[in-house]
């Protein structure tokens, strides 16, 4: 009989403050997209106890890692650069041991935003810290008047990329001033701006499904072709599917 896969979501966290508490959340869009490529979404919060994050991705088939604040360059090395708007920090211990546990077992994987940002440190590669600085020719890649602002996509022959948006002109949306420097071992670029900033990337050949994207397919500023990335991250699961159990002997 047939089962839709079930996929992980994180969630963002905002710790208490004054007379608000502390709180989570999920920007509907995530679930939505998957609900709409035929997957079962798991919506899994902050935890703690790496045991409990293990024994959530032993019941899983798949994660999609979510968008959000910046990630501390100072726990890959760097210096903290002025633009950076921190996620809390429980949230960021969290998701830096949840991907390094699913980057260990190789699961199925879609990072979105600092998401993808994630994937692809947590790999081994690493991050451009503020594009105005590091590429001042770069189109603007942030702009805080325009929730919607855009700007042009170019993607590679032969990639999911190509496969969902085709060959003609394609724009997506943009809303970040870190991105993507050194491509992971392992990993391939699959989309870039025009300007050279890196917007996609996926694992080279078929024995991890693993891929990011820096803009948000998941977001009302999307296009109705962006949603043929959750499609494609599904049926690529579905053919290739390990059962949990397999995916605890890989790990």
């Amino acid at each position: 009989m047939y089962q839709k896969p079930m996929i992980g979501l994180n969630m963002d966290y905002r710790a208490a403050r004054g007379a608000m508490p502390a709180y989570s959340c999920l920007w509907a869009g995530y679930y939505d997209s998957l609900i709409k490529a035929e997957a079962v979404p798991l919506i899994v919060p902050p935890l703690v106890d790496q045991a409990d994050i293990d024994r959530v991705l032993d019941g899983l088939d798949g994660f999609v890692m979510i968008g959000g604040r910046d990630l501390d360059p100072r726990r890959d090395g760097f210096m903290i650069h002025p633009s950076v708007c921190l996620m809390d920090p429980r949230r960021e211990e969290f998701d830096r041991r949840l991907m390094r546990a699913i980057v260990r077992r190789r699961m199925p994987v879609l990072g979105i935003g600092v998401g993808m940002q994630l994937l692809n440190v947590t790999a081994g590669g690493n991050l451009m810290l503020h594009i105005p600085e590091e590429n001042p020719r770069a189109v603007p890649h942030l702009d805080p008047s325009d929730p919607n602002h855009r700007h042009a996509l170019q993607v590679v022959p032969g990639s999911l990329m190509e496969r969902v948006f085709g060959d003609g002109e394609i724009r997506v949306n943009s809303m970040h001033h870190m991105a993507v420097d050194e491509v992971a071992p392992g990993f391939r670029v699959t989309a870039r701006c025009p300007d050279g900033i890196i917007e996609a990337i996926e694992s080279e050949g078929d024995s991890w499904i693993a891929l990011g994207t820096q803009f948000h397919p998941e977001s009302d500023s999307a296009t109705a072709l962006d949603i043929g990335i959750f499609q494609e991250f599904v049926a690529a699961i579905q053919s290739g599917q390990r059962t949990p159990l397999e995916m605890r002997m890989v790990a």
